[in-house]
């Protein structure tokens, strides 16, 4: 390809080059178009439309590249090679799109298909510590009915930060109101004349007051740790997300894990007939012959 030894002597040009590499069909092919800002917005608009029809008479399969050119400097080899680095070049990221990439990263990778048979499980795995890990033991044993975890931001792990018996009345105490919070409680009630035991996982996040990153984090862990804690024999019955800890009531437990069954068939009554219909009438049977 000499794109250096055009000569350029009108106002616009549309030009189609065969490139060194092949495609399955065939050779592929830039596409470059010189339309300098001197152009006036009707040259620019008549160019742009009829480049698209260029394309489709073409073959837009074949084109592989397209090089929009400003100044005839843009036109040459060299212009071209420096339109291959700055478009080859990966585009710089926000600190938003940084976190997210991060994730991505750590995600567990699946692949679908009509016959596979996937989990739905996603998310980041955070490993857990060691004490994490021998107080879910405990708790499964009935040394413990409450947990608290915290994730260590830095080096993404999952820490055991109080572990205890704590009263219904107490609960919402132990939530803290400035950092996001995994919770395990062991809540035992009646429902039905029968005593059950059913282990709550909460999740607690406070709102904003917690860093994008801390929500994100706490976000993604959630289902890969709470399946971490039945692997360790721990069966949870119920998950719930709360903003603070002044939703768990004993009442507010009671109605997550037994919600009320509705009557949602409607009820009609017969309705009442006119006021002044007056009496029954009764009518004389007519005789046979």
């Amino acid at each position: 390809m000499h794109v250096g030894q055009m000569n350029i002597t009108g106002t616009l040009f549309l030009f189609v080059f065969r490139l060194d590499y092949k495609i399955p069909t065939g050779y592929a092919w830039l596409l470059l178009s010189w339309v300098p800002e001197s152009a006036t917005v009707r040259q620019k608009m008549l160019y742009a439309s009829t480049k698209a029809t260029l394309k489709l008479e073409f073959g837009s399969g074949h084109i592989k590249e397209e090089l929009n050119a400003t100044t005839k400097e843009e036109t040459t080899l060299k212009g071209y090679q420096k339109h291959k680095i700055d478009f080859s070049a990966p585009a710089p990221l926000t600190s938003r799109e940084e976190e997210l990439a991060e994730i991505r990263k750590s995600e567990v990778k699946t692949d679908f298909g009509i016959d596979t048979k996937q989990k739905t499980l996603g998310g980041i795995n955070c490993p857990i510590s060691d004490p994490t890990s021998q107080a879910l033991v405990d708790m499964q044993r009935g040394a413990y009915n409450y947990l608290q975890f915290r994730i260590d931001l830095d080096e993404e792990k999952i820490h055991v930060v109080n572990a205890a018996n704590i009263d219904i009345l107490k609960l919402p105490s132990q939530i803290p109101t400035d950092h996001a919070r995994y919770h395990l409680y062991l809540f035992k009630h009646q429902h039905e004349g029968n005593h059950l035991d059913s282990v709550v996982f909460v999740y607690s996040m406070p709102g904003y007051s917690c860093s994008i990153r801390e929500r994100m984090m706490y976000s993604s862990c959630k289902g890969p740790f709470s399946a971490t804690i039945e692997n360790h024999g721990i069966e949870i019955t119920k998950k719930i997300e709360i903003d603070n800890g002044e939703e768990l009531t004993e009442e507010f437990l009671y109605e997550e894990l037994h919600p009320r069954k509705l009557n949602l068939r409607p009820q009609f009554s017969k309705p009442k007939g006119p006021p002044s219909r007056g009496a029954k009438r009764l009518t004389k049977p007519q005789a046979t012959e």
